[in-house]
């Protein structure tokens, strides 16, 4: 019974170990501030607390310096190794897109609503 529950447990792990086994932060307390700060979304749903369990399948949204990077799970990880281990433990679900692309639609209609000073 133990083997069934040993298992269980390493098809899971806690989402600031696991972003920093796949290198998405450079420390693991700077992935478990990320967490904590409602940055980071798992399946749609926004991160806050640290503990947070994931496991093989869930989708993980987060800022990266300039860009929003969303991975699919593909395994919990055992160790943060080199770069090419890290790439093992997820798929790039979407392409990453830059944060200033992400601004809301209406942003451009009040710069055309801004009086001209052609007057001059």
């Amino acid at each position: 019974m133990s083997g069934g529950n040993a298992s269980s447990a390493s098809a899971s792990r806690r989402l600031d170990q696991w972003l920093w086994f796949a290198r998405f932060a450079r420390s693991r307390s700077l992935a478990a501030r990320l967490c904590t700060a409602g940055a980071v979304t798992v399946n749609g749903l926004t991160v806050s607390k640290a503990n947070h369990v994931i496991r093989i399948g869930d989708v993980i949204t987060l800022p990266q310096g300039a860009f929003c990077r969303t991975a699919r799970v593909l395994a919990p990880g055992a160790r943060r190794g080199p770069a090419m281990e890290a790439r093992g433990l997820y798929e790039e679900a979407a392409p990453p897109v830059r944060l200033s692309e992400l601004a809301p639609a209406w942003m451009p209609l009040l710069a055309a609503d801004e009086p001209r000073n052609d007057l001059s």
